[in-house]
């Protein structure tokens, strides 16, 4: 295994499933966010080309770090080598993910009292 770890993030955008891969994940400074930064893409050299794997690197391309809601993210796994970076449509079965609010507002209104009356 390499020195520096690899990681393989899944998380969902727009109704599609990104499948991305780096080597460095993070809480990071922003509240909600998974912070992302050295982005891994494949360098082939040969003829045949994944279109998949294309339009990812096309739409991240010159960017240095990325954050992504915590409650688009579906797995991190850390892994022993890279793979192939893909883009796929999200299944459109009868389970679908359900959008919550990550921190919800206290019981009291937000009027700030210690409870007591």
């Amino acid at each position: 295994m390499s020195s520096k770890a690899i990681y393989k993030i899944i998380f969902m955008n727009q109704g599609k499933v990104f499948e991305i891969y780096a080597r460095s994940v993070s809480h990071g400074g922003m509240l909600g966010f998974i912070e992302i930064e050295e982005l891994i893409f494949g360098t082939r050299s040969s003829v045949v080309v994944d279109p998949s794997e294309e339009k990812i690197q096309s739409e991240f391309s010159g960017v240095n770090r990325t954050y992504i809601p915590m409650h688009s993210v579906v797995r991190i796994d850390e892994v022993e080598k890279q793979g192939t970076s893909k883009v796929t449509n999200a299944e459109s079965g009868n389970v679908a993910q359900f959008p919550m609010p990550m921190y919800t507002p206290s019981s009291d209104g937000g009027k700030g009292s210690s409870g007591d009356k």
